[in-house]
């Protein structure tokens, strides 16, 4: 049963807090961007910061809304975390999920460890997933002791309540639990030489744990509220779409996440080779399957600092766009060829330091040919990846900034030819949130979903046109990072 819910989802670009009433209606939002700093190594979470965001938020809610809270339920990215001792201070900084600390305690690894990995966790080798920060840290840290590593959702509720766990969506992220057995793995910690008591226990998204009295004074709680870490972003939106198997979640906020649920894990030579993720669904005994795209709607900022416009400019232009677009008034001859690795390449090569290209530039092409050439070039990419789970979707479900950009919706439709089915409503995750904390599902409908269409002309067109530039573009992405 639903309950008044405090959602926190920290995101890449920006923090989503949100309060939920008990028919999942939204009473209160704000965004903040996700505070960091860097450190010697590389990007850190400002947990000051970070923590005053969230105190901030919940302080500043009427005390009438304040009264009817009953859970806090806490999602964000899922390869991010640090060494958190059993008195919640930090035996390392907590790192970015990107950062790469830790990857060359990875290159020790022979093909067979490898292949264990992948057969054990689902995971294929990255510097990404938690287990070669975990390897980083504990070197680094200093009287680490008892420390466990917690990602930064599951800090923030180890703050809240002062005890350390790890939801199972987000556990299957480091690299270094067993997907069959649902433990974590003497086999795999041991191959970068740790323990795996500098894992937690696990609980279920729906199991709540109540706040300190101390947590609760200080943002005006009663201290009867339960707190929930509730899983991996990606995942927990899968569940605010009430994703069914068969089904496909295109998730995209700063990285662009394709999802499918599974009922065991894929662990295939083939699987490995293209480098897709396993995962344990947030509910129920399920799996999922996943690829993420590094860049999605982070492009966004990139457009806007490489052509020296700012965000009305930039949605302004896609608006203008769209309309050309519908009306055939668009020269696809003219469009460059952009390959948008902004962030790095996703599967099948997931190379972090793989960089962007832009082939077919002319002396007279404009601004607007390159923005929609830049999703021109995310829907391509996308469509690259999505061939790696030889899987064909019954429905897409698009969650996330997409959803609002009828351009990139468009494209993607008439590309791909498949119609999609996009939510209207913009925290599909923060309500995904509220309904594992809950142990209930999520509702599609009550996102007011847009269906968009494939139109046959322009989907013909597209198609003949991805013929033409296929040489070019795989040429574009052989290209050496």
């Amino acid at each position: 049963m639903l309950t008044p819910t405090i959602t926190v989802d920290v995101g890449t670009t920006s923090v989503k807090l949100c309060l939920f009433d008990v028919a999942a209606q939204l009473l209160a939002s704000v965004r903040q961007p996700t505070p960091t700093t860097k450190d010697e190594a590389g990007e850190i979470y400002d947990l000051p910061a970070l923590l005053g965001v969230v105190r901030s938020f919940v302080r500043e809610l009427p005390a009438a809304q304040r009264a009817q809270v009953r859970r806090i339920a806490i999602t964000g990215v899922g390869e991010s975390g640090g060494l958190v001792r059993p008195d919640l201070s930090l035996a390392s900084p907590l790192i970015l999920w990107h950062d790469q600390r830790g990857e060359g305690y990875l290159a020790q690894l022979s093909a067979a460890d490898r292949r264990l990995v992948y057969r054990t966790t689902g995971l294929p080798v990255s510097g990404n997933y938690g287990l070669s920060k975990v390897a980083w840290a504990v070197d680094q840290a200093s009287g680490a002791g008892d420390a466990q590593w917690l990602n930064v959702a599951e800090y923030l509720a180890a703050v809240m309540t002062g005890q350390r766990w790890s939801e199972p969506s987000l556990a299957s992220r480091t690299m270094a639990l067993d997907l069959t057995t649902r433990i974590w793995s003497a086999e795999v910690c041991d191959l970068l030489g740790l323990d795996t008591n500098v894992f937690p226990e696990l609980r279920a998204a729906s199991e709540g744990t109540p706040m300190t009295a101390v947590f609760a004074d200080e943002v005006g709680l009663d201290q009867s509220v339960l707190v929930h870490v509730v899983g991996h972003d990606h995942m927990v939106g899968a569940v605010g779409a009430d994703l069914q198997p068969g089904e496909l979640l295109n998730s995209t906020g700063t990285t662009e996440g394709l999802l499918f649920l599974r009922d065991a894990p894929r662990l295939d030579e083939q699987a490995r080779g293209f480098k897709l993720a396993n995962g344990l669904a947030c509910a129920g005994p399920g799996y999922t399957l996943f690829a993420s795209i590094p860049t999605g709607g982070s492009a966004f900022a990139t457009l806007q600092q490489m052509l020296g416009i700012d965000a009305d400019q930039l949605s302004a232009s896609v608006l203008d766009l769209h309309e050309r677009y519908v009306q055939d008034r668009i020269n696809l001859d003219r469009i460059p060829l952009v390959l948008p690795r902004f962030r790095g390449s996703p599967p099948p090569t997931k190379d972090p330091s793989t960089r962007g290209l832009i082939g077919g530039l002319r002396a007279d092409t404009g601004r607007e040919e390159i923005i929609f050439g830049c999703f021109l070039g995310l829907v391509l990419q996308l469509g690259d990846v999505l061939d790696l789970f030889d899987t064909e979707a019954q429905q897409v479900k698009v969650i996330g900034p997409a959803s609002a950009n009828p351009l990139w919706l468009q494209l993607k439709a008439d590309l791909l030819g498949s119609p999609l089915s996009a939510s209207g409503f913009g925290e599909v995750v923060s309500r995904g949130a509220q309904a594992l904390a809950a142990g209930t599902a999520g509702s599609w409908a009550e996102t007011v979903p847009q269906h968009v269409l494939v139109e046959p002309v322009r989907h013909a067109r597209l198609v003949e046109w991805r013929a033409a530039v296929r040489p070019q573009w795989e040429h574009l992405k052989a290209c050496p990072s």
